[in-house]
């Protein structure tokens, strides 16, 4: 899967999106199994807004805007 252009708040950047740490850190098992939504910013490593919904999730970054798992979904 790759995952080129993604938006800035889970795209490759320097802190992991489950856990705020810096990228590389060990990701949460629930993340893995893909059933938990990014919660703090790849870019900045602030924590995000989240909304969990029954068809997906949105998570917003004050500083570089919204990502909606639908847009993802698209993307694959």
């Amino acid at each position: 899967m790759v995952r080129d252009n993604l938006p800035a708040p889970v795209g490759a950047g320097v802190y992991n999106v489950y856990t705020g740490d810096l990228a590389g850190s060990t990701v949460p098992t629930a993340a893995q199994l893909g059933l938990e939504p990014p919660r703090f910013c790849a870019e900045c490593g602030r924590r995000m807004v989240v909304q969990v919904r029954p068809d997906g999730w949105w998570a917003t970054c004050s500083r570089h805007g919204r990502v909606d798992s639908t847009d993802l979904d698209r993307r694959r």
